[in-house]
């Protein structure tokens, strides 16, 4: 599988993240490896809240949580999924698949041996994340569900989705940073508009970014739908306490969060969110929030 790797002077001068970098090296399932770029911050003693992103973010959508949570007492993971952020890039998009991309982020789980886990996902990161918590659930101790979904293919994906879908295929200059921005209520300044652009220094970079719209199942025999309902299968089984945070000015995942509400036994009683002045990327408008919620949520299901 032939890779890219964005140069370290990329992600020079950042603002506000001057995070310590860690890597590890997973595999990529045609006899090679790939590395995969996560941070890793707070107590080695303390149970992990992982932070999962989506599409065409990377683990610089946490910033502004990751000292809350870390404040509070807890160890955070944050990984670049493969093809995004300081992880490798694999050139082709025909190397991406949704099945690839759970199997990647599960090795990282496991040579990280985390337990005990709090998962916090967004976008692809739950498409992702979910799928890893109903094939490993005895990792997971709590779940909290933020601007994202699990589809199945069985539902239409709504017309903000398929227009998403189209403007990400048709666009000829693919700018993760203004994607971002226009996924935001409170807006980015240029100097983050251009971190999230850090990433991808030209469009040989972007094979992952522009696949991942692609890969959201959206018919009953797409590859992925019946592995999704597999893991809808076991998620409804499970008393896993899980928590829907989700941002009130989101067109896309409009509503999705009542099927978490609903499908989901350990939903039941939960204090569930919808944030005001919160778009796709909460993170960015309501980030302090969405992290106290979390150590609230983790407080409250010890």
């Amino acid at each position: 599988m032939k890779t890219l790797r964005t140069p370290d002077e990329c992600f020079a001068g950042l603002p506000d993240y001057d995070f310590t970098p860690n890597y590890i090296q997973i595999d990529d399932t045609e006899g090679g490896s790939l590395r995969v770029h996560y941070l890793d911050e707070g107590s080695d003693e303390a149970a992990p809240v992982l932070l999962m992103h989506g599409e065409p973010s990377w683990s610089y959508l946490y910033r502004h949580m990751i000292p809350h949570i870390v404040s509070d007492g807890h160890r955070v993971i944050a990984p670049d999924l493969v093809g995004f952020g300081k992880s490798d890039k694999p050139t082709q998009r025909s190397d991406y698949t949704y099945e690839r991309h759970v199997f990647w982020m599960g090795e990282v789980l496991r040579k990280l041996d985390l337990q005990g886990i709090t998962l916090v996902c967004q976008d692809w990161g739950g498409l992702i994340g979910l799928r890893l918590w109903a094939e490993m659930p005895e990792r997971f101790a709590r779940v909290v569900v933020a601007n994202t979904a699990l589809p199945t293919g069985d539902q239409p994906l709504g017309e903000a989705f398929a227009a998403w879908r189209q403007f990400s295929q048709d666009v000829p200059d693919f700018r993760a940073g203004r994607i971002v921005f226009g996924g935001t209520v409170s807006k980015l300044t240029d100097a983050e508009v251009a971190a999230y652009d850090a990433p991808f220094p030209d469009d040989t970079y972007k094979a992952g970014a522009r696949q991942f719209p692609m890969l959201v199942p959206d018919r009953p025999d797409d590859p992925s739908a019946e592995p999704n309902r597999q893991a809808w299968s076991v998620i409804r089984s499970l008393q896993t306490p899980i928590l829907t945070a989700f941002g009130a000015d989101d067109k896309i995942m409009a509503g999705i969060d009542q099927v978490f509400q609903k499908l989901s036994p350990g939903a039941e009683g939960q204090p569930h969110v919808v944030l005001p002045n919160a778009g796709h990327f909460l993170q960015e408008d309501v980030g302090p929030e969405l992290a106290e919620l979390t150590c609230d949520f983790i407080r409250r299901t010890r």
